[in-house]
C-alpha cells in the first residue's frame, strides 16, 4: 500500500522538544510491513504562512502520491474537515490515531471522529461513549514499541543510573521525584522542564536500558488529575522494549496488556513509589526477571507492526473501496475563501492578545488568547471549529 503520513516531525512541532514519537515510530513500523510510505509536516508552523496554504499543500500531496490511506495524527483543526472529505471522495481511506480522549474527547474526538473512515483510540474505557454518540468508525488500537530499537535487558549491576524517568515536568511529577530525592534515592530525569533537557529517541533508549528502574507518570498534560483520566502511555511499551525495568503509575485497563506484578510493576502515591523502588534496588534479581519478562512480552505482543496490521486488517474489513477521482479543488478553493481573516477577527484577536498579554505576559499572552478562543469555539460551534471558517485557525496560525 501507499500510505502518506500526516503528523510533526518534532514534539508539538518544536524542534527544541525532541523528535515526536509518531515520527520517530510509525513511519519505521509502517515501512517494515512493506509499505511504500510517504510523509506530510502537519505541526510546524514555520512551512506555511497560514491553514489555507498548509491545506492545499497537503491535497497538492495526495495529488502526487495517490495514496491508498492517509494515516494522520491531528492536533486539532490544523487540517480542515473539508480537506479530509476531498481526499475521501478521490478515493483514500483517512486514519486519525487520537490518543488523548481523557481529556480531548468533548472538544475533539466527539466532534470530528465520523469524519475518518477509521478513528483510533487508546481508551478502551471510551468505545462504548463512541458508539453512544452515533461514531461507529472508532476502532481500539494502543501505543506500542519500536521493533528496530528493542534491546534485551541488561542486568542491575551493569546498570549506570539506580532510578531513571525521561518525560516532561508537568502534573506530580516533579512531587514525585523530589519524594524520592529525599528518601535518598538517586532519581535522573530527562525530558523539557528538568535541567537535562529533551533527549533524542536513541540517547532514551540507552537511558532507559541502563537503568534499574524506569519510571512512568499517567496523567495528561491537560484535563483532571485523577486516576480515572490516567492515560496509557508510549512509555509502557518503550520502557520493557528498551530492555527497562518498568515502574508505572497505575491506570485503568494496563492489565489488557501486561501481567502486573510479573511484566511490569504500579504503584499508587508517593508511599507505594518509594516502597516499590526500595524493594526492586534491594532484590535485583527480581528486578532482573521482570525486565526480561516485560521485553519478551514486548517484543511478542506489543510492536508497532502488531499494531499496524491489525489497523489496515479493521480498514479493509470495515470501509468499501471508493474509485479513485479528481480532487475537487473547487469545492476546496471555496473553502478557502472562508478563511480569510476579517478586518473585525484582526481587532478581537489583537484585543484579546493585549488582556491576555496584560495578564500572562508577552511570551505567553498570544497563546492563552488562541486557548480562549478555541474553548469558546468548539463549545459554541462544534465541529465548525475544525472547518476552513473555524475561528481558531483564522486567528491563531502561528499560535497553534
Amino acid at each position: 500500500m501507499k500510505i502518506l503520513c500526516v503528523l510533526g516531525e518534532h514534539a508539538y512541532g518544536d524542534p527544541s522538544r525532541g523528535e515526536g514519537p509518531e515520527y520517530a515510530n510509525f513511519l519505521p513500523g509502517l515501512r517494515r510491513l512493506g509499505h511504500q510510505v510517504h510523509f506530510f509536516e502537519s505541526l510546524s508552523r514555520t512551512l506555511y504562512d497560514d491553514f489555507s496554504r498548509l491545506n492545499q499543500a497537503l491535497l497538492k500531496r495526495v495529488e502526487e502520491t495517490s495514496p491508498d490511506v492517509l494515516f494522520c495524527v491531528l492536533m486539532h483543526y490544523e487540517v480542515w474537515t473539508e480537506t479530509i472529505r476531498a481526499i475521501r471522495n478521490k478515493g483514500a481511506w483517512v486514519v486519525n490515531w487520537s490518543t488523548d480522549d481523557s481529556w480531548k474527547y468533548r472538544m475533539f474526538s466527539r466532534l470530528i471522529g465520523s469524519e475518518f473512515d477509521l478513528f483510533m483510540t487508546t481508551y478502551p474505557q471510551m468505545i462504548e461513549r463512541y458508539h453512544q454518540d452515533g461514531i461507529n468508525s472508532v476502532c481500539l488500537s494502543q501505543w506500542a514499541a519500536n521493533a528496530d530499537t528493542l534491546m534485551f535487558p541488561l542486568p542491575a549491576a551493569a546498570c549506570r543510573y539506580p532510578v531513571s524517568f525521561v518525560g516532561a515536568a508537568y502534573g506530580n511529577r516533579r512531587a514525585m521525584i523530589a519524594r524520592l530525592r529525599h528518601e535518598g534515592i538517586e532519581v535522573a530525569c530527562f525530558g523539557h522542564g528538568w535541567p537535562e533537557g529533551p533527549v533524542e529517541t536513541k540517547r532514551m533508549g540507552e537511558i532507559i536500558r541502563e537503568s534499574q528502574i524506569s519510571l512512568n507518570f499517567s496523567d495528561g498534560a491537560h484535563g483532571r488529575s485523577d486516576s480515572v483520566n490516567r492515560q496509557i502511555k508510549a512509555r509502557i511499551f518503550e520502557v520493557p522494549g528498551y530492555g527497562g525495568c518498568l515502574l508505572t503509575e497505575k491506570t485503568p485497563n494496563l492489565d489488557q496488556y501486561f501481567h502486573i506484578g510479573e511484566e511490569v510493576l504500579t504503584f499508587e502515591g508517593a508511599n507505594e513509589v518509594v516502597e516499590q523502588v526500595k524493594s526492586l534496588l534491594s532484590h535485583p534479581e527480581r528486578r532482573d526477571e521482570i525486565a526480561r519478562r516485560g521485553f519478551e512480552r514486548v517484543r511478542r505482543d506489543h510492536t508497532y507492526e502488531r499494531r499496524f496490521e491489525e489497523i489496515l486488517a479493521e480498514l479493509n474489513e470495515r470501509a468499501a473501496r471508493r474509485p479513485q477521482r479528481p480532487i475537487d479543488w473547487t469545492t476546496f478553493e471555496a473553502a478557502a475563501d472562508r478563511h480569510s481573516l476579517s478586518p473585525a477577527l484582526k481587532l478581537i484577536r489583537s484585543f484579546l492578545v493585549g488582556a491576555a498579554s496584560v495578564m500572562f505576559g508577552k511570551r505567553r499572552g498570544p497563546r492563552a488568547a488562541r486557548r480562549l478562543t478555541f474553548e469558546l469555539s468548539w463549545r459554541l460551534r462544534g465541529a465548525w471549529t475544525y472547518g476552513a471558517a473555524g475561528w481558531p485557525g483564522r486567528m491563531f496560525y502561528r499560535e497553534s
